[in-house]
């Protein structure tokens, strides 16, 4: 069994990559004036949020990689490392990226986590830097698990996973409309990507994919950036702040509020925790359903089309 497994750290070496992108990202906007803008408060935010991931990868890190290593000594399976494999743990860590991206809007505790990423007004590369210092709390780590059991070295998954988000940050821009339509059919893209960080009604909850948008197809999440209805980015109550701190840390705190609060059931407790956002006990609050259904009640027209009950091939 291979004991001793050592990649590259891929996003380290991409960072010199990231700034030369953003650079050129900024001028293009400067130089044509279209193609999204750049607020320096919300883009020097979003750069603190991504040296923040850093750092908490650092400090928390080990637990993570504890909790792989010891799945890795109790697997019988182990896979090697040719590149077909390599090829093969990466789409099967893609199917689990999808899957724990769609937990993070569906489960609030993992929202919590990933709520930040999503807190920006503005669509441009910084976004994609803008992600979670508090990742490892969500416990999202077993989703891992089964690609260990199968066999896949936890170094490579880990490596696979560096490449995925590498991937992700160049469809974080308003500088590309659409890809050519094949590329559109089975990559993620600028435009889908849009859509996923619209509060739009129609694109609430759509388009988990990291690299290859046939997951959200296939399990009927996609939908596709409409010209007539351009993405509004953010949350559905923006919380309207520029300091690093309150973007990382004002869901989990919203949590804790609710769940203190006096004259609950344990149950009702349980799902201010684990229902999808905007749960709420009295029905004073809406979850994403709950916003699609009031759109439809004022636009009947639109029931039946992407985003409102149409599948989209």
């Amino acid at each position: 069994m291979t004991d001793l497994l050592i990649y590259p750290d891929v996003v380290q070496w991409a960072v010199p990559l990231f700034i030369a992108a953003i650079l050129a990202e900024l001028l293009w906007i400067t130089l044509r004036h279209r193609g999204g803008r750049y607020e320096t408060r919300d883009a020097i935010t979003s750069l603190i949020m991504g040296a923040g991931n850093v750092a908490s990868s650092i400090l928390l890190g080990f637990i993570a990689w504890g909790f792989f290593m010891l799945l890795w000594a109790i697997t019988p399976l182990d896979l090697g490392t040719s590149v077909w494999v390599v090829v093969l743990c990466f789409v099967l860590d893609d199917l689990r990226y999808y899957w724990v991206h769609r937990f993070g809007h569906r489960i609030r505790w993992v929202w919590a986590s990933h709520v930040n990423h999503h807190s920006s007004q503005h669509y441009n590369l910084t976004t994609a830097l803008r992600q979670t210092w508090t990742g490892t709390f969500t416990f999202m780590m077993v989703v891992r698990a089964p690609l260990i059991l199968l066999g896949f070295h936890p170094a490579m998954v880990l490596f696979v996973g560096g490449l995925n988000l590498i991937y992700q940050f160049w469809i974080h821009t308003e500088a590309i409309g659409k890809m050519p339509r094949w590329f559109e059919a089975v990559m993620n893209t600028p435009s889908h990507h849009r859509v996923h960080h619209g509060r739009n009604a129609r694109y609430l909850d759509a388009n988990y994919a990291g690299v290859f948008i046939v997951w959200d197809k296939m399990f009927g999440t996609f939908v596709p950036e409409l010209k007539e209805e351009k993405p509004d980015y953010g949350l559905v109550h923006n919380i309207g702040t520029f300091n690093p701190l309150r973007v990382a840390f004002h869901e989990w705190v919203g949590i804790f509020r609710d769940i203190t609060q006096p004259g609950l059931t344990l149950r009702q407790r349980l799902l201010y925790a684990l229902a999808p956002p905007g749960w709420s006990h009295d029905g004073s609050r809406q979850t994403s359903e709950q916003i699609k259904d009031a759109y439809l009640a004022r636009h009947p027209e639109d029931r039946g089309t992407p985003g409102f009950g149409a599948r989209v091939p």
